[in-house]
């Protein structure tokens, strides 16, 4: 885990931004005026499951986005942003890194501009997800399951008491180990603030193989499921 901002060599979009990897602009900057922004960290919510990105412009009509990670097959894409807004998306175009996605109604731009409203504003944006781990605390180690994970910190449950500020040790297994304090509770939920806060893209990266394995692991038992039920139907 690092310590730093998202991408500190990109901090702009540029005009370019509004036109696909090949140069050609995306239909919906044609429609309407597109808004230069700062590099402005999102969910992109993929049937169901959060995948980090990252908002580089966008428009009453649609937005441009920056990917960590392949975009999978979907039925249903959502843009999240760190308030807690959420808007039905449809992608138009998928180059690299880069995704143009149109909006399936027309939003008040200035108000996904403005992140100081909504249910959650001005906090990071949070992942919910599905993640077991080992916690040491006091000489313990506890199993622990992850419900939430930001750059910054952590929402978990464990079984054990634990005090507020105390320094614990989490082993995931798929990171490296996490140093944290407590800084809130309602036993059996916890919240962490990591000692040392992780940069956007390795967050992106470590997460998206579990959102993933996920997603699989439920259409296998939607599957089984199927299959069953036509086995006694």
């Amino acid at each position: 885990m690092l310590e730093g901002n998202d991408e500190p060599d990109d901090t702009k979009a540029s005009e370019s931004d509004a036109s696909d990897e090949s140069g050609h602009a995306s239909s919906d900057q044609r429609g309407s005026p597109r808004f230069t922004l700062l590099i402005r960290a999102a969910k992109l919510v993929v049937d169901g499951r959060e995948f980090l990105c990252i908002l580089r412009d966008a428009s009453a009509t649609g937005l441009k986005v920056r990917l960590f990670t392949p975009l999978p097959e979907h039925r249903d894409l959502r843009i999240e942003l760190a308030n807690g807004d959420r808007y039905p998306i449809e992608l138009v175009w998928h180059s690299d890194d880069y995704a143009g996605f149109r909006f399936q109604e027309e939003v008040e731009i200035e108000r996904l501009l403005d992140e100081s409203h909504g249910g959650f504003p001005r906090r990071q944006v949070r992942l919910r997800i599905a993640l077991n781990a080992m916690l040491h605390s006091g000489g313990e180690a506890v199993r622990i399951a992850f419900n939430d994970i930001s750059q910054q910190g952590a929402g978990i449950e464990c079984d054990k008491w634990l005090l507020m500020n105390e320094l614990v040790k989490i082993e995931t297994g798929v990171m490296p180990a996490i140093y944290a304090k407590v800084r809130w509770r309602s036993h059996p939920r916890y919240g962490l603030v990591f000692e040392q806060t992780f940069k956007l893209d390795e967050l992106a990266r470590i997460s998206a193989p579990l959102q993933l394995g996920q997603a699989i692991r439920d259409a296998e038992a939607g599957k089984d499921s199927e299959a069953g039920a036509r086995a006694t139907g």
